[in-house]
């Protein structure tokens, strides 16, 4: 059922928290003198102490008519924060949106050092930074070798449904991220999970890996998982967890075969066969063989996104997870 934009969104309740996390201990820091507003009184900073560091930012929307018999959790992927399920680049309403009209409880969040999770300096390593030319080949929005500065020469894929005249609108949603905080963000995730309680997860790219992670420990909690455009897997010496959570696994056009994209997609496959293997359900679904065409990495940032959340949400109805 597709739930038309013009439908006002009822709540019975929203708010937001922050979860999970730890204190760490600063020492050895000069004591400096500082001054924090232009005009105002300086202050001696004392850089040393403990901290509190890892948490993570979620934002709940709770309906006024429910129909998800549970709270369906929205958790983005690398670089990005959960500004991916609101307003589309292009304007429009995203997923959040979506969901909240099929009547969806939401929880949506930003993961460890990431938006409204805030971030320190004591993360291992460096951040990693997006330059503008990256997603537009990365996340398949053209081909290798497409990109070009001027917007007017860049070649996209032959009916992409991403908003190409938004894709500079889109580079503004990037964030750094971190490669050394798998462990604080999956601990924060099964925190978060082990306060809402029993859910449904709907997770995008670098997102997933932490998603399959999550549900192999918490298999109580995470009752169905669907997985969209994953870039990596859970462990496969722990799939026998998943054998009662049922999975969907979606990718849009171009990913069996790109040079990058298509070996991830058959990672992704070994695991669901992995899997299946251990008495688990998984739905493999790639978009183009449903007749969805013309779908990048961000699908729900496509134009045909809601036909895509369609999908997902005649498949979440299938699992009995809607009243």
């Amino acid at each position: 059922m597709t739930a038309p934009n013009s439908v006002p969104i009822a709540l019975r309740e929203m708010g937001s928290f922050h979860i999970g996390g730890r204190h760490i201990e600063v020492s050895g820091r000069p004591v400096r003198d500082m001054l924090f507003t232009a005009g105002g009184v300086p202050v001696t900073l004392d850089p040393n102490g403990k901290y509190q560091v890892e948490q993570m930012y979620a934002q709940y929307f709770l309906v006024q008519q429910r129909r998800g018999k549970l709270p369906l959790m929205l958790w983005h992927g690398g670089g990005l924060t959960g500004v991916t399920y609101e307003t589309k680049p292009d304007g429009t309403p995203g997923w959040l949106n979506y969901f909240l009209r099929q009547g969806w409880d939401i929880y949506l969040s930003d993961a460890v050092e990431r938006g409204r999770s805030g971030w320190t300096d004591t993360f291992e390593g460096d951040p990693v930074f997006l330059p503008l030319h990256d997603s537009w080949e990365r996340f398949r929005v053209g081909p290798i070798g497409s990109w070009n500065d001027d917007s007017a020469k860049r070649a996209p894929y032959p009916g992409v449904q991403f908003p190409i005249e938004a894709y500079e609108q889109f580079m503004k949603q990037g964030v750094p991220r971190w490669v050394t905080t798998d462990d604080a963000t999956i601990a924060a995730y099964v925190a978060l999970v082990d306060k809402v309680g029993p859910c449904a997860v709907l997770v995008h790219s670098q997102g997933c890996a932490f998603a399959f992670k999550v549900a192999e420990a918490r298999p109580d909690k995470v009752t169905a998982l669907v997985a969209v455009e994953p870039s990596g897997t859970g462990r496969e010496e722990n799939v026998a967890a998943l054998r009662d959570v049922p999975i969907a696994v979606i990718y849009g056009d171009n990913a069996k075969d790109h040079p990058r994209w298509g070996q991830i997609r058959r990672n992704v496959s070994d695991y669901v066969d992995a899997i299946r293997k251990a008495g688990g359900s998984v739905d493999l679904i790639d978009l183009p063989d449903i007749g969805i065409k013309g779908n990048t990495h961000v699908v729900m940032m496509d134009r045909n996104s809601d036909e895509v959340a369609g999908v997902i949400q005649k498949w979440l109805e299938r699992k009995g997870l809607v009243d």
